[in-house]
Parts: C-alpha cells; sequence; structure tokens
C-alpha cells in the first residue's frame, strides 16, 4: 500500500479561552475570603494595581457598581470577544474608576510590641502530658518510653500503637511501658492514653468513685447493648431494677469518649455572608456585603507615564502595558461578579418570597435553569455564582445552593421542596414523645395526612440528613 501526502481545507470551531475570560470565571466563582486573597496577592504581584485608603475615595469608587445596581442595569455577562485592545484610552478608563483624594499613610512605631507578643500559644495535648510527667521526676529512660507513648496518641487522646510496639521503640521492657501507661493514664485529661472506648470511659468511671459498681459493670460487658440502649438484657444479665440501669446510664452519659477533644487545634470556620437580605416593611432589600473588601485603582505613576507620553523603552512599555491590563480586567471582573451575584439574588427573592417571609417550610422547587432563564445567563455561570456563597436572610443564613431544590408531588395536586419535606420530619421528631419515638414508617404515615407521600426509606434517608438517630436510640425511659 502506497503511502502520499495531500493538502486539504478543513473547517473547525474551537473555543479558545482567553486569560480575560479566565480570569472572570476564576473570580466568579471564589468565596469570599478566596476572593481577599486573591486580590491581596494580586496587589503583591503587580505594581499597576494599588489600594485606595481613604475612606471618601471608597464611596466614588463604588458609586458606579452602586448605581448601576440601584437602576437595575442589566450586567453583561464576560464574553469571549471582550478584549481590551493595545490602544486603549486609559485616560478615559481612569477617569471612570480612580478618584482623586487624599491619601493617608499610618506610620508605625517601631518601638511598639507586635500583636503577637499578647497572644499566648495553645497548649497541645502532647506538651501538656509530657509536663505533667516531667512533674514527677523520671529517669532518662522512662521520659523516653512517655515521649513515644505521647508521640502515638491520636487527636482523641487514644493510644495507636501496642505496648510490645512501644517497648521495642523505646528499648525497655513490656511490664516497664505498662507502668508509665497506668501512671499516665491517671493524668488530665482524665481517660487519655486508653486504647479503646472500654477502657477509656473506666478510667474516667474510676476515678469518679464508681469502682466495683453497676456502671463499671456495664462499661466492661454490656456497651453493646447500651449502644442499642436496649436496657432489658442488662437487667436480666445484672439483675437489678430498671430504674437502676438509667441511673447508671446517666452517669456513662456525662463521661467523655473523646479526652483529646478540648486541645483540638481545628479552629472554627466562621461564615461571612457574601448578600444581605433585609425586610423593610413590606418589601425586601439587597445588600452586598463590601466590609473588608480592598477598593482598587491603577496605579497614579503608571497612569502619568501612559498619559504624558514619555518615551519608554520597548520592553518596559509592554510591561507596564500588561500590567495595566491586568489590573483593569482584575477591576472590571470584580465589579462583574458584584453585579452578577446580585442579580443571582434577586431572581432567588422573586421565585421564593414565601420562603423569607414565612420560613424553611414554603420553600418551593426550584433548579438553576429557573434562574438562568429568568436573567438570561448560562447555568453554568448561575452554578458558579451559588457556590461557596452566602446570604445572610430573615429566616437565618443559607448558602445561595439551599434555595435550589428537587421537588415532591403531593397528592392533591402542587409540589413541595425537599427542604421543606425534611423541615416537616424534623418538626415532627421534635414534638414526639421520647418514650414512644416515631419510626420512620410512622412518620412516614403522618406526611400522607398532610398529602406528601414518600416512601419510608425516603424518610430514612432525609432523616439521616437531617443527622437524626432511628426511633429505637432516641426511645428515653
Amino acid at each position: 500500500m502506497a503511502l502520499e501526502l495531500r493538502q486539504q481545507l478543513k473547517l473547525t470551531q474551537q473555543l479558545i479561552m482567553t486569560p480575560q475570560l479566565q480570569m472572570a470565571i476564576k473570580l466568579l466563582q471564589l468565596s469570599r475570603l478566596e476572593l481577599m486573597d486573591t486580590i491581596r496577592q494580586e496587589l503583591e504581584e503587580n505594581p499597576a494595581l494599588e489600594e485606595i485608603q481613604d475612606a471618601g475615595g471608597d464611596e466614588q469608587l463604588s458609586d458606579s457598581t452602586d448605581t448601576a445596581l440601584a437602576d437595575g442595569a442589566a450586567a453583561q455577562e464576560v464574553t469571549i470577544d471582550e478584549k481590551i485592545p493595545d490602544d486603549i484610552d486609559w485616560s478615559n478608563y481612569l477617569d471612570e474608576y480612580n478618584t482623586p483624594g487624599r491619601i493617608s499613610f499610618e506610620g508605625e512605631d517601631k518601638d511598639t510590641p507586635r500583636f503577637e507578643s499578647f497572644i499566648a500559644p495553645k497548649e497541645t495535648l502532647n506538651s501538656h502530658l509530657l509536663w505533667q510527667f516531667l512533674m514527677t521526676k523520671p529517669s532518662k529512660e522512662d521520659e523516653q518510653i512517655a515521649s513515644v507513648i505521647v508521640g502515638s496518641l491520636n487527636k482523641d487522646g487514644y493510644l495507636d500503637l501496642a505496648v510490645e510496639e512501644i517497648a521495642r521503640m523505646s528499648n525497655a521492657a513490656p511490664e516497664r511501658v505498662e507502668q508509665i501507661l497506668s501512671l499516665m493514664q491517671t493524668f488530665d485529661p482524665i481517660g487519655v492514653c486508653a486504647r479503646d472506648l472500654r477502657e477509656c470511659l473506666l478510667i474516667q468511671a474510676r476515678h469518679f468513685g464508681f469502682e466495683d459498681t453497676i456502671v463499671t459493670d456495664i462499661i466492661s460487658d454490656h456497651l453493646p447493648h447500651l449502644e442499642k440502649k436496649n436496657y432489658k438484657p442488662i437487667c436480666k444479665a445484672l439483675k437489678v431494677k430498671m430504674e437502676d440501669v438509667v441511673s447508671a446510664v446517666n452517669v456513662i452519659k456525662g463521661l467523655e469518649p473523646r479526652p483529646g477533644r478540648q486541645f483540638s487545634d481545628e479552629t472554627p470556620q466562621y461564615i461571612n455572608p457574601d448578600i444581605f437580605v433585609y425586610k423593610l416593611e413590606n418589601d425586601f432589600v439587597i445588600v452586598l456585603n463590601d466590609d473588608g473588601m480592598p477598593k482598587l485603582r491603577v496605579n497614579n505613576f503608571y497612569k502619568n507615564s501612559i498619559s504624558r507620553g514619555k518615551k519608554i523603552s520597548g520592553e518596559a512599555e509592554g510591561y507596564i502595558q500588561d500590567k495595566m491590563r491586568s489590573a483593569a480586567w482584575l477591576i472590571k471582573s470584580i465589579h462583574q461578579r458584584q453585579k452578577t451575584i446580585y442579580r443571582v439574588m434577586e431572581s432567588i427573592l422573586r421565585f421564593q418570597r414565601d420562603f423569607f417571609e414565612k420560613g424553611i417550610a414554603h420553600l418551593k422547587p426550584m433548579v438553576l435553569r429557573d434562574v438562568a432563564q429568568d436573567i438570561s445567563m448560562h447555568e453554568s455561570t448561575i452554578s458558579r455564582v451559588t457556590t461557596n456563597k452566602y446570604a445572610y436572610t430573615p429566616q437565618g443564613i443559607f448558602e445561595l445552593k439551599y434555595f435550589f431544590n428537587s421537588s415532591i408531588k403531593r397528592a392533591q395536586g402542587g409540589d413541595i421542596a425537599s427542604a421543606s419535606v425534611q423541615e416537616k420530619i424534623r418538626q415532627i421528631i421534635t414534638s414526639e414523645d421520647p418514650r414512644k419515638p416515631y419510626s420512620d414508617d410512622k412518620i412516614s404515615q403522618l406526611l400522607k395526612q398532610e398529602h406528601i407521600h414518600i416512601a419510608r426509606r425516603t424518610v430514612a434517608k432525609y432523616r439521616e440528613m437531617l443527622k437524626v438517630l432511628p426511633s429505637n436510640k432516641r426511645k428515653q425511659i
């Protein structure tokens, strides 16, 4: 078979994402904290970009955005056709996005102590245990054993290594390791250095004076029954009354199953809403959260270098043009992001007005397509806008994704949102008798009385999503 070369014409279409479009998409899907980190990084890397320090300048800088939002001007999506030409008139741009004003610089007194000097570092579980062990004036060999034990603890304070492994790592006898371990199990927090939950609870029960009682008997031999709240076999095995078992269980409930919890280094993540929805009289007002958001403009030095027509070398001129173009697109993309979030929240408010007025039970079924068609944007754009964005509402703080729910058909017509069904299940469980909790099948029957027909397994799925235990574990005696 002969090989030959041929020429042919072929027409194809290919989507090319310009750097400007990539920046707009990237900023659109960032959360508020991630956006601020991105802006700070860009301020460090781009000398043509600077933050306005004057408070008056902040108000004037945001006039263009606030006016557009107040007038309801349609914010067009950034498309690949939008490009900044090389011969852009920077003077017009700078007049629009830069506001002259007083700029004050705060001086830093070198003699002033740093803020970190007044903050005490949080004590870790390892250092807390080693400090207590060193108070016993141990030998070098015992100190090495204790270091291996402390280094083998997980975040909950449990020992992950066997005694034989610790003895091998510290070159000590297993009997000596057991002695050191028994000593450290008496340290604060009580129950630390235990090898499993049973040993942890037994250490605490003995510490509080419940040794050789029904409390230790239940912990030692009947933990599986205790987990299932199956008290009758415990009464039969220990030959005691139900009241005594309930009293012992209440004592066990007061013990700490995770002794190392108080030394956890996990810091809570606080939600900072991107948008606020307030109710004023009979209407709702949408306000973007601009607190702490840096106000940006192009550096005056670079502006003057371009506008005055000074002779600049080719490399320097290209560098300045590139940085000013990058700064311009960043500012435009941030403004576009804020306008898009505002329009999406405005559309959600139109669809879910009953929710904002009456609560979760009145949430309506809604999908991304509904908002996309309402504001003439693509579903992917709506998905990016509603990811990791939070809104403060009269009903609480919710992620924008929360307002999009699948629908469940009712027997007498009309649809109801799945989140509303979950809220009804939560209300039913809250109002039940703790001594006779409702089963999933019973909850399904109660929902049918409100013309909501869902299967028992669907009730179980929603109950698990609400992090509610099954009926046999909710039962209280």
